[in-house]
């Protein structure tokens, strides 16, 4: 694919972009190259955190501008961009926009080190339910197995319910390379979590996955593993974002459970839209994964914003909850993160 303006972009070159000059000085933390065709233009965001990356961004080139942007290709291959000033500034407002996108996803995926253990049956599903309130969702696939509960330093008193992580052990003797990725749906107060340590307790499959073919009982025997862990993106294919409506909810007490969050995975704020407002309301933080508001008479439908705690990455579904909504039941948007 030809390259309008070859490089990569940072600021300098954004600057260097609006002012008709070569842009070819890089900015730390993410790149975003340009390359350029009649009728689109892609933004390849290469981004240098590799557990989240940053996804190709292709953007339709309004017809007007199309002409304007092929004259400036021309003319700099000849010497000096004479391209319409119109088309250079909107160039600099796509740049600036998946520069602001990569800065969204990032997040710090270095190998830290931890522990871990395993509880339940050996090749069991983890916790029954657990302390972020996900209930009979842990015993079912996506979750299934990949449950893990978390020290107070990763559980974040709920708010980091839902995060994934992946989590290796070292001894190569009869560790795998492979990592376990597992989901955040309880936490482990006592013992070995507590006293700031960063701590897992996994279930007995997820736990065996981490050793070598046929080694997985021997691996549980050890007890307490120094493992090493990080971040990673949560997946849910297949899903979309889902609220349940807790048991107790009336018209007057709403309470709302985060189901299937594809990336960060965990919430930093959540608010609500009654049909009666036009304007967004904060719900409160309950316990795990579990919000809610008070106030009312409360009429649906319900929209739904939520704000992830990792990277505040912001979400909306607009009307998610029908007006004749009812406790226990789950509504599931048409939006998710990925």
């Amino acid at each position: 694919m030809p390259s309008a303006f070859p490089g990569a972009y940072g600021q300098s070159g954004i600057n260097a972009l609006t002012a008709g000059g070569p842009p070819d000085v890089p900015l730390g933390g993410a790149e975003v190259a340009v390359a350029s065709t009649v009728n689109n233009l892609v933004l390849l965001s290469a981004s240098p955190f590799e557990a989240f990356p940053s996804p190709t961004l292709s953007l339709t080139v309004p017809r007007f501008l199309r002409r304007e942007l092929v004259a400036g290709t021309m003319q700099r291959r000849r010497g000096p961009s004479s391209a319409p000033l119109l088309a250079r500034l909107w160039l600099l407002l796509v740049l600036r926009c998946a520069s602001a996108q990569v800065r969204k996803q990032v997040a710090v995926t270095r190998w830290k080190p931890a522990t871990a253990t395993w509880y339940g049956s050996p090749d069991g599903d983890g916790s029954d339910g657990g302390a972020c309130g996900y209930g009979s969702l842990v015993d079912v696939k996506p979750l299934r197995a990949r449950v893990g509960a978390v020290s107070p330093v990763l559980f974040k008193a709920g708010v980091g319910c839902g995060a994934c992580y992946k989590v290796k052990c070292l001894d190569q003797s009869i560790c795998s390379r492979r990592a376990v990725t597992i989901i955040v749906t309880d936490e482990c107060p006592g013992g070995y979590c507590s006293g700031g340590n960063t701590h897992f307790d996994l279930s007995g499959a997820a736990f065996g996955r981490m050793a070598i073919t046929g080694e997985a009982g021997p691996l549980r025997n050890r007890g307490v593993l120094p493992v090493q862990y990080r971040r990673t993106p949560c997946k849910y294919p297949g899903k979309n974002i889902a609220f349940h409506v807790n048991e107790g909810s009336t018209d007057y007490w709403l309470s709302l459970l985060v189901e299937f969050e594809d990336g960060d995975g965990d919430v930093g704020s959540m608010h609500i839209r009654p049909a009666s407002s036009s304007e967004w309301v904060e719900m409160k933080h309950l316990w795990g994964a579990n919000w809610c508001i008070i106030g009312g008479p409360l009429q649906g439908p319900f929209s739904v914003k939520l704000t992830s705690l990792s990277t505040s990455r912001t979400l909306s579904a607009r009307d998610v909850i029908p007006r004749n909504w009812s406790p226990k039941a789950t509504y599931t948007s048409r939006l998710n993160f990925f």
